[in-house]
């Protein structure tokens, strides 16, 4: 069996990164280490590729970059951001993405191809142990966009903040049932917006009803789509006690809804508020209340840090995580305040025109 740089570290007690480091000569390494390391890999006859040794040395001048959906509103703003950035410093950008989770190793492997780049960013994308393990065998500065891990620069958003405020807003404008729209299981973001949305329920007393989150199956974009979250409302409607108002954990998927809700007849916010999350540049033009993040900002955040990262290999971790702001808009009434509509009047109550709205 051929040896690695796994049992280089073993042998040395210390890391793989540390090793990676070593034999790439990108980054400072104190004296002791490297002269043990060597002599380690001298006493087990291994030789790092000398034609890898000679790519690790050398600029690129390219950022990659592995992106789940390049069409969600959300990458493209983040996008937009890292390649402003990016244009400021004279580098250039290679983009990577995977429409589904089998899609996401191997386009990773690509990104990490020596010599391709001189550093990576990963966006939204679960960090498991292998994924970590290879990003450190490989040496390459790593940021992470909208995800969290221990042993990487990260910038994101509390999704589960998130989730919770928009949960709360509903909460304390007298809504009761309140619905979930959300993404596939596999989404980061998406679990953690749940976890919120359970959360505020909880403080306010009330159980979760099963009934009333609809995941989205689909495993392109993540369920980020207008029809994962037309079919969540549809799903919703038929209940025999729909929901007096409905969280979708992406705007993409609250548009979706609203066009449902407009097709079932419903009209809103009078019969049903609608809340989403991203604050896409779409929600403002139709109303949409949302949880707005920087996504912008993010994507300039991201490469400012990797910078750092490949000017001082041997800085501490950073993490910067935003705070989602409320965006209430006419999709978001106040239930107890909101006259009610032709469908829910009754005993001949004078009902007003409510103003009339149109959904993508």
């Amino acid at each position: 069996m051929a040896l690695t740089i796994y049992d280089i570290a073993e042998r040395a007690g210390v890391s793989i990164a540390t090793v990676s480091r070593v034999f790439s000569g990108r980054a400072r390494v104190a004296e002791t280490t490297k002269e043990r390391v060597f002599a380690v890999a001298e006493e087990l006859g291994y030789e790092p590729n000398v034609s890898a040794r000679s790519l690790a040395r050398q600029s690129t001048r390219v950022v990659s970059a592995v992106v789940p959906m390049l069409t969600s509103y959300f990458f493209m703003e983040v996008i937009r951001g890292v390649q402003d950035r990016l244009s400021e410093i004279d580098y250039d950008l290679l983009v990577y993405t995977s429409r589904s989770p089998e899609e996401v190793d191997p386009q990773l492997g690509r990104a990490v191809q020596r010599g391709r780049a001189d550093g990576l960013l990963l966006c939204s994308t679960p960090l498991t142990s292998k994924r970590a393990r290879s990003l450190q065998a490989s040496g390459l500065p790593t940021v992470l966009v909208d995800s969290v891990h221990p042993d990487f620069d990260s910038v994101s958003v509390d999704n589960h903040e998130g989730g919770a405020t928009a949960t709360r807003h509903l909460l304390e404008h007298g809504y009761k049932r309140i619905a979930l729209i959300a993404p596939n299981r596999l989404s980061v973001p998406g679990v953690e917006r749940r976890a919120g949305y359970e959360a505020a329920l909880g403080e306010a007393g009330l159980t979760v009803d099963p009934s009333l989150i609809v995941t989205s199956e689909e495993t392109e974009q993540h369920g980020y789509t207008r029809e994962a979250g037309y079919a969540a409302m549809q799903k919703l409607l038929a209940l025999p006690h729909p929901p007096d108002a409905v969280f979708a954990a992406s705007d993409v998927q609250a548009l979706g809804a609203l066009r449902a809700a407009r097709d079932a007849g419903l009209s809103v916010p009078y019969d049903l508020a609608v809340v989403g999350f991203d604050d896409i540049r779409t929600s403002a033009y139709v109303g949409l209340s949302t949880l707005s993040q920087p996504m912008y900002e993010m994507g300039k955040l991201a490469i400012d840090k990797l910078i750092q990262r490949l000017g001082d290999a041997e800085r501490p971790v950073s993490h910067t995580t935003f705070s989602a702001h409320f965006m209430a808009r006419e999709t978001c009434g106040h239930a107890e305040t909101i006259p009610a509509s032709p469908l829910t009047a009754r005993h001949g109550d004078a009902v007003p025109k409510p103003t009339s709205i149109s959904y993508p």
